[in-house]
């Protein structure tokens, strides 16, 4: 990938052997994302080609000129595709032009206006009791395996199922299960984002065919007339054509992934988290002010999509760093909110911080995610329906749990809870 040269320079700092896909950093980012901020808060990473940008002003700075940095990088497989993989994409005709995340020119605007009438706050406070309802039936079988004594993953069989279902009836989504929506979007996640070895690539490939031909067949069998469907039929752009098929399947293939893959990873994410203390889990039932406030503290340090990418579309210093035109830069969200300069004693999650809304998590400028309310909303309902109907559970593993890591995007991969053998405690105060 193109980016510029710079030496592979360790200064006693250990960089030099960073690797964003190797298991110390994707367990435990942290202490790396804290050496970025202080010694070299614009690193040129060999293993990607990619400046990683770390600190909250420079970060800010870039999502707020879209006419230095440009996002046309922002969907490209970051691991270089094998032969046999590219030709089943081709085969499927696959192609992404610019739409939404990746789409820097005069349409975006339009397409986002149309994409944020289904999460507008009128609509997201609409959903709220669809979202309960999900919810309850879902937890339905959670309760039972634990009552009876069994270990129960509220990741596989909650946070991931949850989004899914909820984002196809706000969407109008239909002709196809939850399951193969959610397989779908996995797969596209981990050969975009992912280091996948040449013959999982193929697997990958194949499964993000079948979405994207799916997809393509929406809008050519006439059956669609309402929903995200219908809406991108009638949209024209701002030559007054109508939009051609390739881009309405490319918004659809960034809607339908990012409006539920990444809700899904946010609540594995503040489930975790909230289950771990016993506090909190017990206030959460009945408290939503501090849900609310929990989750925005939990997105601020440890966001689920973790980083977001950029091209310099000219000479640009960042830092004191010069990064050539060209150079392809990786904003290191995560980092930014545990930068201490914004958020003191960052690494503490103290719901009703006065400033937790400024974090980055969701961006920042035309490219902040529309779907932001939705998916804070969900996580709060999913959060309070799990704490109401499993009162009394806790984590079944001592040990953090394997974690999801791409490129952008972190989360567990499972939250193991069962019946809690303490006694219930009254909630405690937090800051």
């Amino acid at each position: 990938m193109a980016g510029g040269s710079a030496p592979n320079v360790d200064n006693g700092n250990g960089l030099a052997s960073l690797d964003l896909f190797g298991e110390p950093f994707v367990a435990d980012p942290f202490p790396t994302l804290e050496v970025l901020r202080d010694s070299a808060p614009v690193h040129h990473d060999p293993g990607t080609g990619l400046w990683l940008v770390s600190r909250y002003d420079d970060v800010r700075r870039v999502l707020l000129d879209p006419e230095s940095y440009l996002p046309d990088n922002t969907q490209k497989a970051i691991t270089r595709l094998s032969v046999p993989a590219l030709r089943a994409l081709a085969k499927a005709g696959f192609a992404l032009p610019p739409a939404l995340a990746n789409n820097g020119g005069p349409s975006h605007a339009g397409l986002r206006r149309l994409v944020t009438r289904f999460f507008t706050t009128h609509k997201v406070a609409a959903t709220a009791p669809l979202i309960e309802q999900c919810a309850r039936e879902l937890l339905a079988e959670a309760q039972a395996d634990i009552a009876a004594g069994s270990v129960y993953d509220l990741s596989a069989g909650y946070a991931r199922r949850l989004p899914c279902r909820v984002m196809m009836r706000v969407l109008g989504i239909e002709g196809v299960s939850p399951q193969r929506l959610v397989a779908w979007s996995d797969a596209a996640l981990e050969l975009f984002y992912g280091r996948p070895r040449v013959e999982r690539q193929v697997h990958l490939a194949e499964q993000v065919g079948d979405f994207y031909r799916w997809l393509m067949t929406r809008f050519t069998d006439g059956r669609c007339v309402d929903g995200l469907f219908g809406a991108l039929r009638e949209h024209r752009q701002p030559n007054g054509a109508a939009l051609d098929r390739k881009t309405a399947v490319a918004v659809c293939f960034f809607v339908l992934i990012a409006g539920q893959s990444t809700t899904a990873q946010l609540i594995s994410t503040v489930l975790r988290r909230a289950a771990a203390d016993p506090g909190v889990w017990s206030r959460l039932a009945t408290d939503d002010d501090f849900g609310e406030a929990w989750v925005e503290e939990v997105i601020r340090r440890e966001p689920p999509v973790t980083t977001w990418r950029r091209v310099a579309t000219r000479d640009v210093h960042l830092s004191g760093v010069r990064i050539p035109s060209g150079g392809e830069l990786l904003l290191m969200l995560m980092g930014t909110g545990s930068d201490s300069e914004v958020f003191p004693d960052a690494a503490r999650l103290c719901p009703h911080r006065p400033n937790s809304r400024r974090h980055l998590s969701f961006g920042v400028g035309r490219h902040r995610c529309p779907g932001a309310l939705m998916a804070l909303t969900e996580a709060v309902v999913a959060l309070r329906m799990a704490a109401s109907l499993l009162p009394d559970v806790e984590l079944a593993e001592a040990e953090p749990p394997p974690m999801l890591g791409l490129l952008s995007f972190r989360a567990p991969e499972r939250v193991t809870v069962r019946r809690t053998a303490r006694p219930a405690r009254p909630p405690e105060r937090h800051a």
